[in-house]
């Protein structure tokens, strides 16, 4: 009996004995399906219920900008408008990454989750370098005009506007934050610090009307700037954790002790000879060879990696594949060095 793959072959002929397998793999994989399909209904039930929230606050912005003369509210207004766009684009890349396997996609639609999360962190870096921007041109404008501003001082509701705009965007972050955490979608967790980007948008006009008001105009542009490079800091850390899902990053240390430990403590595996994993969007694909008697049968062999191969994906959620390769360790019979 030579080494070889005891368990999952997806496309290996079914053989004597191979029959619970392959009934078993089926079964998980719907597991799969089904705890799948519950994650997309999360992050679209979020991301709609942001949306409304998004919608009723541009509304009041909009309207406390224009009775409190504030343009920077009235910007801010539109803003909120446009993260509605944001939004959308987190519902068709959940709605994508959670299609079941097809004929050209064999692996699943995971994977774009992470190309809307990549988007994200595009909008993310746009909307921090255009805050950039403008505030420092109001610092080099505040420096040539020394600091005189001829506009009359925002109304008393620009400033509360800004308030329940702070209050509120950062409640959706840490609403969205929670869910996405929980699923551990990307693109969700993209979105979460969409909503924080805006709070921080709203805290610079918060510092921008009362500064106004309080004759400091050139603290607006100030806050912008630093809110600019927090922004940006964001955008760029999404990035990176998206571009590393897409390009098969390992998985966290953690989780990849946890698989050794489900394995090894299985009584019939003498050891791990290699343990990989790697991140497909918010899914892990786990490949491992294990030791093991040499002396069973093929049969045997077989239900032992089938035990582990249920016990991994069923231990740990986010696991979609596990991959067994089983190699013989101590007592192997004879004539297993031959072809």
């Amino acid at each position: 009996m030579s080494s070889g793959n005891i368990a999952d072959k997806p496309n290996a002929p079914k053989a004597k004995g191979a029959n619970e397998h392959v009934a078993n793999k089926h079964g998980a994989n719907e597991h799969g399906a089904d705890g799948r399909d519950a994650d997309g209904r999360i992050a679209l039930r979020v991301s709609r219920r942001c949306i409304y929230g998004n919608v009723l606050l541009a509304a009041f912005k909009l309207f406390a900008g224009i009775a409190g003369q504030s343009a920077a509210m009235v910007s801010d207004a539109v803003h909120s408008l446009s993260d509605i766009c944001g939004t959308a684009i987190v519902m068709i890349g959940v709605r994508l990454s959670n299609k079941h396997s097809d004929e050209q996609h064999q692996y699943g639609h995971e994977r774009f989750e992470c190309v809307a999360a990549i988007v994200l962190a595009a909008i993310l870096f746009a909307t921090g370098a255009g805050i950039g921007w403008a505030s420092f041109g109001g610092v080099l404008d505040g420096a040539i005009n020394g600091g005189e501003s001829a506009l009359a001082a925002p109304g008393m509701i620009a400033l509360l506007a800004a308030a329940v705009s702070i209050a509120m965007k950062e409640a959706m972050y840490w609403y969205v934050r929670a869910a996405a955490k929980k699923i551990g979608s990307t693109a969700l967790m993209a979105e979460a610090w969409h909503h924080r980007s805006d709070a921080f948008s709203s805290i610079g006009s918060f510092v921008g009307v009362l500064g106004a008001r309080l004759g400091f105009p050139l603290l607006d542009p100030i806050a912008g700037i630093v809110i600019c490079l927090l922004i940006i800091k964001v955008a760029v850390d999404i990035f990176r954790e998206a571009v590393g899902k897409m390009t098969d990053k390992a998985c966290d240390g953690e989780t990849t002790e946890q698989i050794r430990s489900l394995i090894l403590g299985h009584e019939s595996v003498e050891g791990i000879d290699q343990l990989k994993t790697r991140l497909f969007g918010n899914k892990i694909y786990v490949d491992v060879e294990i030791l093991l008697n040499g002396a069973q049968s093929l049969s045997e062999a077989h239900d032992i990696a089938q035990v582990i191969h249920d016990c991994v994906e069923r231990s740990i959620p986010h696991v979609k594949h596990c991959m067994i390769h089983v190699n013989p360790g101590a007592n192997a019979a004879p004539n297993e060095s031959g072809a």
